[in-house]
C-alpha cells in the first residue's frame, strides 16, 4: 500500500510503501515453500525440513527477501499508477523497518521522466539551399562510365608517376627487425590513393620496374596499432610493374554501348535530371534537420543522464548489430581502431543527447498541440507495418507495444507541424537556425 508519495528532487519522487503483516506472512510462507525442495538439514530428508526448525537453523530472516522481490513489483506498479509518473530508471529500493509483527515499510527512489518547457516551435527559420548543377557534377558522373571503359596499359618506358597503377613487393623492419603485418608480395597500389602510410606512395614516384630502394616513413601518433604509432619504419620495395588507365572519349557509341540511351545529350539530360532531384531531397533533408536541431537547442529542461546513458546504450546495440552482419564484432573493432568502452560511449554522447532531447520536445509538442492518433489512422498504419513484415496485423501487435507505436506516430506528426510552420530564410546559416 502506498503510504506517502514526495517529489524530493527534481525528477525524483520519493515513495514509502507498507506491506501489512498478513501479506508479509503470506509471501514469506511461499517462499519458503519454492526453497523448501532444496533445504537439507542433518536429520531431515531433503526437502521436508519445517519452515519453523529452517528458520531456526539459518535465522528468521532466511526467507524475507525472496518474499520482499516477490511484493515489491505489484507494489510499485500500484504506487507508479496511482501518482500516474513515469519512471526512466530502475527504482531504488531500501527496507526502512521489517517485523513479522507490523509487517514491512520500504522507500522507493524513482527517477522520473522530466517535464519538458518548450515554446517557439513555431516559425522556426532555417535555410533550404538547392545546389545548382553544374556541368562538372554531370562530367563527373560521365567520367564512372568511362572508368569502366578504361584500358589499362602497361608502362615500360618510364618511371611511375602520381595516378599509376604500380606491383611492388616490400617488408618493413624497425632497426634490423621485420615486424608482423608489413610484408607483401605483388601488391598492387594506385600512388595517390593514400592506401599507405603517409609518405609511402610519394616515395615511389620517380622509381623505375626493377628498381630496389628503401622507403622511409613514420607512423602516424595516432595509428591504429599502438605498439607501431610515432615509430620510424624501413620498407624495403622493389618496383615490379607501372601501369595506367586510359580512359575512352566519351562519344554516342560508348553511351549506347554502356546505358540505356543512345546519344550523350540524352544521357546528360538524364544525368542531370536526377542530380538535381537529389539535390532538392538534399536541401529538403538540410532544412529539416536544422529546424530540428533549433528544437533541440530550445529544451533547457534538467534531463537525468540516466535517459542520455540508456541511448547511448541503444546506439552501441545498433552500432554492434552492424557489424556483425558484416562479419565484426564491437570488441574487434575496438581492437581494431584502438577505442577504449568509454571511448566509444564519448563518442555517442552528443548524438544521444540530442536524441533525447528531441524526442521529449516533440511528445511535449504533441501534448500542447492536442494531437491525437485516431483508430483508423493506426489501423492503416499497422497494416502497412504488416504487409511489410509478410505478417498480419494481429501478429504484429503481439511484437510491438501498440501505445509506443502510437506515441512514435504523434511524434511524426508533431514534425510535421514544426516543418509546415518553418519559414525558409536562406540568409539563415544552415548550420544554425532560429
Amino acid at each position: 500500500m502506498l503510504k506517502s508519495s514526495n517529489k524530493t528532487d527534481v525528477n525524483t519522487t520519493e515513495f514509502v510503501i507498507s506491506i501489512d503483516a498478513d501479506t508479509f506472512e503470506a509471501a514469506v510462507e511461499k517462499e519458503y515453500q519454492r526453497q523448501r525442495k532444496n533445504i537439507q538439514i542433518r536429520g531431515f530428508r531433503k526437502g521436508k525440513v519445517p519452515r519453523k526448525l529452517a528458520e531456526r537453523e539459518f535465522g528468521e530472516g532466511a526467507f524475507y527477501e525472496g518474499a520482499i522481490n516477490a511484493l515489491i513489483g505489484p507494489e510499485i506498479d500500484a504506487a507508479i499508477k496511482e501518482t500516474g509518473i513515469v519512471l526512466v530508471d530502475r527504482p531504488n529500493v531500501e527496507v526502512d523497518s521489517i517485523d513479522k509483527e507490523t509487517g514491512v515499510e520500504l522507500k522507493v527512489v524513482c527517477v522520473t521522466k522530466p517535464e519538458i518547457e518548450i515554446s517557439d516551435y513555431k516559425g522556426i527559420k532555417a535555410a533550404k539551399i538547392v545546389k545548382d548543377i553544374t556541368d562538372e557534377d554531370v562530367n563527373k558522373q560521365i567520367d564512372i562510365i568511362r572508368k569502366k571503359n578504361a584500358r589499362i596499359v602497361s608502362v615500360e618506358d618510364r618511371a611511375a608517376q602520381l595516378d599509376d597503377e604500380v606491383i611492388i613487393d616490400f617488408e618493413g623492419f624497425f632497426g634490423d627487425e621485420a615486424f608482423e603485418g608489413g610484408k607483401g608480395e605483388d601488391h598492387p597500389l594506385k600512388l595517390g590513393s593514400g592506401q599507405f602510410i603517409p609518405g609511402f606512395e610519394d616515395q615511389i614516384v620517380g622509381r623505375n620496374i626493377g628498381e630496389e630502394f628503401d622507403v622511409v616513413v613514420t607512423f602516424p601518433e595516432d595509428y591504429q596499432m599502438t605498439d607501431y604509432a610515432g615509430k620510424e619504419a624501413v620498407f624495403k620495395t622493389k618496383l615490379k610493374a607501372i601501369s595506367y588507365e586510359e580512359l575512352p572519349e566519351i562519344d554516342d557509341e560508348l553511351i549506347k554501348d554502356s546505358t540505356e540511351f543512345d546519344t550523350v545529350d540524352e544521357y546528360k539530360a538524364d544525368i542531370k535530371a536526377k542530380l538535381e532531384d537529389a539535390a532538392v531531397k538534399q536541401a529538403e533533408s538540410s532544412f529539416e534537420n536544422a529546424i530540428l536541431q533549433a528544437v533541440i537547442d530550445k529544451v533547457d529542461s534538467p534531463i537525468p543522464n540516466c535517459m542520455f546513458e540508456q541511448k547511448i546504450d541503444s546506439l552501441i546495440r545498433a552500432f554492434d548489430q552492424q557489424l556483425q552482419q558484416q562479419g565484426m564484432n564491437l570488441k574487434l573493432y575496438c581492437q581494431y581502431t584502438g577505442m577504449t568502452e568509454d571511448d566509444m560511449r564519448e563518442s555517442y554522447r552528443e548524438r544521444a543527447e540530442g536524441e533525447v532531447k528531441l524526442r521529449l520536445a516533440l511528445e511535449k509538442i504533441a501534448e500542447i498541440e492536442n494531437i491525437e492518433i485516431t483508430e483508423e489512422e493506426l489501423n492503416n498504419s499497422l497494416a502497412s507495418l504488416a504487409s511489410a513484415n509478410n505478417m498480419d496485423v494481429e501478429t504484429v501487435k503481439r511484437f510491438i507495444p501498440v501505445d509506443e507505436y502510437t506515441t512514435d506516430m504523434k511524434v511524426e506528426k508533431a514534425v510535421e507541424l514544426i516543418r509546415e510552420n518553418a519559414v525558409i530564410d536562406n540568409s539563415v546559416s544552415e548550420e544554425t537556425a532560429e
